[in-house]
């Protein structure tokens, strides 16, 4: 199943950054560029990196020079991180082309890999969720609250891993069809955002 091999890759990428636990090391994919576990490496590796920007970020103490110039790391990173999304869809557009769509084939709400990302996002959660439940510094009441809370997550990853599966197999099936809508943000466009406009 396509799910169960993407959250490997995912499993692996979380793994390979909290090494270092680093948001400044350097980004290494051990999987070739043609291949589609490169491009679920990477967006996972993007999704945690940013994860721990977002940690950051919080400290009610960070310099706001500091907070600004990661403010526009995280810009940066969520306009990566739906292009890798776009390139994932472009992946399974490719891999479909040939099937016949039925004429009673029906649209999903959102794209395969929009659900991937969600998929990459809860691996995160449940590699957080499951350090809190294990912490020794922690309260009872907390080891019990996360542990709960990872029980739930958990839940939660059977599920969304099954209706990207049926998906797929509908997808393949012809019984559903996809579209790919890019992404089109217009507070990056030097032409849309009116404050950059206002600035050349």
């Amino acid at each position: 199943m396509f799910s169960k091999f993407a959250y490997t890759i995912f499993e692996e990428s979380i793994h390979n950054y909290h090494v270092k636990d680093d948001v400044y090391q350097s980004f290494d994919n051990p999987y070739d560029k043609g291949d589609i576990a490169h491009l679920l490496y990477r967006k996972n590796w993007i999704d945690t990196v940013q994860w721990h920007y977002e940690d950051i970020i919080r400290d009610p103490a960070i310099n706001p020079q500091a907070a600004l110039v990661l403010k526009r790391k995280i810009d940066a990173s969520n306009q990566d991180r739906t292009d890798l999304v776009e390139y994932i869809d472009s992946y399974f557009l490719k891999k479909y082309q040939s099937v016949e769509v039925k004429e009673d084939a029906t649209i999903n709400t959102e794209s395969p890999a929009w659900a991937i990302d969600r998929l990459s996002i809860l691996a995160l959660k449940i590699y957080h969720m499951q350090e809190e439940a294990e912490r020794k510094d922690a309260s009872l009441v907390h080891i019990e609250k996360c542990s709960q809370k990872l029980n739930v997550l958990l839940e939660q990853r059977m599920d969304l891993s099954t209706a990207i599966d049926q998906l797929l197999g509908d997808i393949e099936a012809g019984n559903k069809y996809m579209k790919v809508y890019k992404q089109m943000k217009m507070y990056n466009d030097d032409e849309m955002n009116p404050v950059l406009r206002g600035q050349k």
